[in-house]
C-alpha cells in the first residue's frame, strides 16, 4: 500500500512507545507482560497492514493483541475486516487473539457490533472484538491512573466529572506541560494532542488555547516535524517560512497557526515518524551496546528512509544478543 495515513503513523507510534498504558487502559489490570511488538504485515494475495500488533502474556499465558483505529465506519464493514485479521493470526501464531476496534470520532462506530457471525445450524462461525468508542470513555481514568502514552487522546474522551470539554482539554494541555519527558517526547505529546483535538475540537478555539501553551514552540523540537519548516517552504513558498520563523518565537497568530496545524502536519508527519523510529534505534543501540555502537551506524540509518524497514530495525535493535545482528541487517 501506499504512505502510511498521518493519522495510523502518529497513533502506531504512540501504542509502540507506550504499550503498557494501551494494555492497562483496554484490559483495566496491569499485570500483563510486554514480551514484544509484533510485525504489522499479513502477506495473502495482497499486502494487508494491521495497525499494531503486540505479543504478551496474560495470566502467564502467551497470547496476541490486536488493535485497529478508526476515524471513520470501514469499507468493507469492520466485521469483516476483524474477522478477516483474527482469522489470519490464528493460523500464523497459533495463539489466541485479544483484538480491538479503537473508534476516536465520536459518530463512528455506533453501529459496530464487535462481532462476525455466520448464524447456520451446521457451520456457525463467530468472532468477537472489543469496541472502544473513546467518546463513551471517560478522560478520568487516563488522567488519575497516569497513562500518559493515551493523553493525546484523552481529549476524544469524556471530561471528568464537574468539567466541560474546554476545561478538560486546558487540562489536558497542562499535564503534557509537566510530563515527565526529555523535551522531544514532549514535544511529540503536544503534536498528538494537538492532531487529535483538531478532529473534534473548534478549530478557532483550539488554535487560541495553543497560542497560550505555546504548542508550536514544543512542535518545533517534535522528532515528527523536525523538517517542518522547510515543507513550509517548500508548500507555501518562502515568505510564509520567513514569517513562521519569526512567529514560532513571538507564537504565531491565529490564521498562520491555524493553516500549519490542518496543511503542514500533514506533510511534515510522515518525515518526522522516520526521525523518529531513527531516533529509537539510536537510543536502544546505545543503551544496549554503548554510545559509540550508536554513533557508528548514524550515518547508515540516516540513508533509510522506509518506515516499515525503520520499524524491523528497531525491532531488532531492541532484541538483538550481538551487534552484528544489527550491522548485518543494515547492509542487506
Amino acid at each position: 500500500r501506499g504512505p502510511m495515513p498521518p493519522i495510523d503513523a502518529l497513533t502506531k507510534h504512540f501504542v509502540q512507545t507506550y504499550p503498557h498504558h494501551f494494555l492497562q487502559f483496554t484490559f483495566q489490570r496491569d499485570d500483563i507482560q510486554l514480551v514484544e511488538i509484533l510485525p504489522t504485515e499479513q502477506t495473502t494475495v495482497e499486502t494487508r497492514h494491521l495497525d499494531t500488533l503486540i505479543q504478551v502474556r496474560i495470566d502467564g499465558q502467551p497470547a496476541l493483541v490486536h488493535y485497529e483505529f478508526q476515524t471513520a465506519d470501514s469499507t468493507p464493514p469492520m466485521p469483516q475486516r476483524m474477522a478477516s485479521y483474527i482469522g489470519r493470526l490464528i493460523g500464523q501464531y497459533g495463539l489466541p487473539v485479544y483484538a480491538h476496534v479503537i473508534y476516536l470520532r465520536p459518530d463512528a462506530g455506533k453501529n459496530d457490533p464487535g462481532s462476525y457471525l455466520q448464524e447456520h445450524p451446521v457451520y456457525p462461525i463467530r468472532i468477537h472484538y472489543a469496541v472502544l468508542r473513546l467518546a463513551d470513555l471517560s478522560g478520568e481514568s487516563v488522567r488519575d491512573g497516569r497513562l500518559f502514552g493515551l493523553l493525546p487522546v484523552a481529549t476524544l474522551m469524556q471530561p471528568p466529572p464537574k468539567m466541560n470539554r474546554d476545561q478538560w482539554l486546558t487540562e489536558c494541555m497542562a499535564m503534557t506541560r509537566e510530563l515527565p519527558l526529555d523535551s522531544p517526547a514532549k514535544a511529540n505529546m503536544a503534536l498528538g494532542l494537538a492532531f487529535y483535538s483538531s478532529l473534534t475540537y473548534d478549530k478557532q478555539h483550539l488554535s487560541i488555547l495553543l497560542s497560550k501553551e505555546r504548542l508550536m514552540a514544543l512542535i518545533e523540537e517534535s522528532e515528527f516535524v523536525r523538517d517542518f519548516l522547510d515543507l513550509l517552504r517548500e508548500e507555501f513558498g518562502d515568505e510564509l517560512k520567513r514569517q513562521a520563523e519569526d512567529e514560532i518565537r513571538e507564537q504565531i497568530e491565529g490564521e498562520i497557526r491555524g493553516q500549519i496545524i490542518e496543511q503542514g502536519i500533514e506533510q511534515g508527519i510522515e518525515q518526522g515518524i522516520e526521525q523518529g523510529i531513527r531516533r529509537s534505534i539510536q537510543v536502544a543501540l546505545e543503551l544496549r551496546f554503548g554510545a559509540s555502537a550508536a554513533q557508528a551506524f548514524a550515518a547508515r540509518l540516516a540513508s533509510i528512509d522506509d518506515v516499515q524497514r525503520l520499524d524491523h530495525l528497531h525491532r531488532v535493535a531492541v532484541q538483538a544478543s550481538k551487534l552484528e545482528e544489527v550491522s548485518r541487517l543494515l547492509d542487506d
